[in-house]
């Protein structure tokens, strides 16, 4: 009686990956062994068109998890460092801010320091050249 699937996630609950009728190659050694070799490993040991078929989905089905695995890996490192650097620009514009409101404060100070030498060189008759009169 064949298992029934459900919708689970939007996903299918299958049954795990039959073991395949070679026992003694582990998955590790089916994904990293190389298709030549093991094109000649199943042949040598007389399996059936079948059986070879089999063991070869059950490979690249190992690959194609193995491959998503490391490309969610992948993923997640990228948006840790991404993240990581926005706070840097976060942290590095909030300072910037910082300095421009210094800054401004600075100019202010100046501008009302130079207006009150202006006006006290104005009221003792002391000249100031015509350059300096229109800052």
């Amino acid at each position: 009686m064949p298992q029934e699937s459900k919708k689970e996630g939007g996903r299918k609950n299958l049954p795990p990956l039959s073991p395949g009728p070679v026992l003694d190659i582990s998955d590790d050694e089916l994904v990293s062994i190389s298709v030549r070799d093991l094109n000649r490993t199943l042949k040598l040991r007389g399996l059936s068109r079948d059986e070879i078929v089999r063991m070869k989905q059950r490979r690249r089905t190992l690959k194609n998890r193995g491959y998503a695995a490391s490309c969610r890996i992948k993923r997640i490192e990228q948006k840790d460092e991404l993240e990581t650097e926005k706070s840097q620009e976060w942290r590095d514009m909030e300072k910037m801010q910082d300095d421009v409101v210094r800054m401004s404060e600075e100019i202010s100070t100046m501008k009302s320091r130079y207006d009150a030498l202006l006006k006290f060189a104005r009221n003792n008759k002391i000249p100031v050249p015509a350059e300096l009169e229109t800052l």
